[in-house]
């Protein structure tokens, strides 16, 4: 995460790391974003905002050359690093974006990052430095909050949070939105902020992307909502997240 305050992290690494249980993540998020992913073996990957690295083991379970999990909040990194010494499964963790990483990667997962950017002129900084990090025709995958989200607070509580818009109007560009988890025993609230379609599009583009696909979550195997089971439908109407698959030039 680049220019995010990482006290809002630094103490979730647990909560971060259950979230990967909740149903919404297990049985849509995950299986979406893994299945956009595709095969893994050739690739060398970097986990940008890594957290406590559930996508980062997927990753090299999956077969992945190498990957690299990057976060800024110390909390989440070393929840990560610790589980990796116990563990040993060769993921490489950092808290610096140095030069070394510069063209290193083919594909670069920023799974709900890009919502952290607080202004238009950090989102492009953002998305300028995931780009550097790719080789030519490298491909990032990223969760922002869906363009189209639904602003209501209590409509995603079913699912363990609640997205709840400062500004009167939900979808101003640059607008903060407030995440407040609220499962079982579990009460967190962090800030992000809202972006449209055209200003991500438009922030992609500086930084060297030619092309941006757009694709709302959906499990491996489900036609649509009205084919999902019962406890995920509503979610799949209104997915509180979207998967960008971008191209770099």
């Amino acid at each position: 995460m680049t220019q995010i305050s990482e006290s809002q992290f630094d103490d979730l690494a647990n909560l971060y790391e259950d979230m990967a249980s909740w149903p919404f993540r297990r049985d849509i998020e995950l299986p979406s974003v893994m299945q956009l992913v595709g095969d893994a073996p050739v690739l060398d990957v970097f986990d940008f905002g890594c957290g406590s690295a559930s996508y980062s083991r997927m990753l090299k379970a999956r077969g992945a050359r190498r990957v690299v999990g990057y976060d800024e909040a110390g909390g989440m990194l070393r929840y990560a690093q610790r589980r990796e010494e116990k563990e040993r499964i060769g993921i490489e963790f950092t808290t610096e974006l140095t030069p070394d990483f510069d063209r290193q990667f083919d594909l670069v997962l920023a799974v709900y990052v890009l919502p952290y950017a607080s202004t238009e002129t950090t989102l492009h900084a953002m998305c300028a430095r995931i780009g550097k990090l790719l080789r030519r025709g490298g491909r990032l995958i990223t969760l922002p909050i869906h363009p189209d989200y639904e602003p209501q607070p209590e409509y995603y509580e079913p699912y363990g949070f609640r997205l709840r818009p400062v500004n009167p109007d939900p979808y101003t560009d640059g607008g903060e939105v407030r995440l407040e988890l609220c499962r079982a025993h579990y009460q967190a609230s962090v800030s992000a902020w809202y972006w449209s379609a055209a200003t991500f599009e438009r922030a992609l583009k500086a930084a060297g992307f030619v092309s941006v696909n757009w694709k709302n979550p959906l499990p491996p195997g489900v036609q649509g909502p009205d084919s999902a089971p019962d406890e995920l439908k509503a979610y799949l109407r209104k997915p509180h997240s979207i998967l960008m698959d971008c191209r770099l030039a």
